[in-house]
């Protein structure tokens, strides 16, 4: 997925651990895990809220766009041809 998730980095920076963010949050911790590790399909804006909020930190700070390289391999050579 082209949406990375740093969440990990923050928690060390703030030296809070998983579980206590969850329960600042408000979510289970295998949610926060389940987020943490990438598989979530979806974030709610309240809980990208919420974790900002508990971390001090916005939202670039957490996430990020990265584009797949087959992708960018596909796009590059259309854009040649």
């Amino acid at each position: 997925m082209p949406i990375e998730i740093h969440l990990d980095l923050f928690l060390l920076k703030r030296k809070k651990r998983s579980k206590e963010l969850a329960e600042e949050i408000g979510i289970t911790e295998q949610n926060l895990s389940i987020l943490k590790t990438g598989k979530a399909k979806a974030l709610r804006f309240s809980t990208l809220e919420a974790i900002c909020k508990a971390l001090q930190c916005q939202p670039g700070d957490i996430l990020r766009f990265e584009e797949e390289k087959s992708q960018q391999v596909f796009f590059t050579s259309k854009l040649r041809s």
